[in-house]
């Protein structure tokens, strides 16, 4: 009878916990349409163009931050609208199905609806995946999807987040053969879709933001290496990182890393916490790869009492 009873109380535990994880997954809708656009680069400081005839999601480069957590059934949406005059297609790192279906290209006028679970948390790269592949992403069409975990007991919450995705601007977007076999055909590196795009230091004259926090903050970045060909040195002059995850998984955890290398198509998150004892401090982030730093992938996060009090909250992971 004791027996039994115990069988029963643990069965009733595997029912709340189910009951548990059910109620907080959920289904996220998210609908991405391919736009043909031009957008703004900042590439005349490296030899080349201020805009970029660019293919994108959602008209933006990187495209937008989807983030779900741990367990979500993402229902996703694919348009590609009649006047674009290529097809195009989307690849989710973060999702497991079937690279011909899902991942499969569409034609302009079509629409492809999928769903998959979000299983792993991390940081993850999205991209388009039609054909010439190297040429679509070069082009713009990349952007990050975060997965929260569930389990954060491990994972300190952060004061500030902020998205970083760094890739290579190629002025010529139309010879995609350059692109895989120049290894000069690229002039710069665009953080967030553009050349020194928070670094007023390197070029003083534009009109550059800065990443902000409060002193004793701790700062999280999530950093996509979006790039075709070069894996990136990321490390933060003046500081250190305080924790990275790799692939932004709280279980793979590294502590006190100076400087840590990320793949072509891969992603981490970086915890650093700015000095508490300094009312003003800059630190910069940067590829220390310098052919990359120098041509653009310098990232300048400034802490001081009066950081903008949104900056790294809530929607404003991104600055514009």
């Amino acid at each position: 009878m004791r027996a039994f009873k115990k069988a029963t109380m643990a069965l009733a535990a595997v029912a709340v916990l189910f009951s548990a994880q059910q109620a907080f997954a959920k289904t996220v809708n998210v609908t991405l349409t391919a736009k043909e656009v031009d957008v703004p680069t900042n590439g005349a400081l490296v030899g080349g163009s201020n805009t970029m005839a660019a293919w994108t999601f959602d008209g933006t480069v990187p495209g937008p931050v989807v983030r779900v957590e741990e367990g979500d059934t993402v229902d996703f949406t694919l348009i590609n609208p009649a006047e674009n005059k290529n097809s195009h297609a989307i690849d989710f790192h973060a999702a497991f199905v079937n690279v011909l279906d899902e991942f499969a290209q569409i034609k302009p006028g079509e629409t492809k609806k999928f769903k998959f679970e979000a299983k792993v948390p991390g940081v993850f790269m999205y991209h388009c995946g039609a054909s010439p592949m190297v040429q679509h992403i070069a082009r713009g069409m990349y952007g990050v999807i975060l997965v929260d975990p569930k389990d954060k007991k491990n994972y300190p919450k952060a004061d500030r987040e902020y998205v970083l995705v760094q890739s290579q601007y190629f002025p010529d977007v139309d010879n995609y053969n350059a692109m895989l076999n120049d290894a000069n055909a690229w002039k710069g590196s665009l953080i967030n879709g553009q050349v020194f795009h928070y670094d007023p230091v390197h070029d003083p004259a534009g009109d550059h933001d800065t990443l902000e926090a409060l002193p004793g903050e701790r700062v999280r970045i999530y950093f996509v290496n979006a790039n075709i060909n070069n894996p990136v040195a990321l490390h933060p002059i003046a500081s250190m990182w305080d924790r990275v995850y790799i692939n932004g998984n709280p279980k793979n955890q590294l502590h006190g890393i100076q400087t840590y290398n990320v793949a072509v198509a891969e992603a981490s998150t970086f915890d650093l916490v700015t000095p508490k004892d300094k009312d003003v401090a800059g630190i910069a982030i940067v590829d220390h790869s310098m052919n990359a730093a120098l041509r653009g992938a310098i990232t300048v996060l400034v802490s001081k009492k009066d950081a903008n009090p949104n900056k790294g909250k809530g929607e404003v992971i991104v600055i514009k």
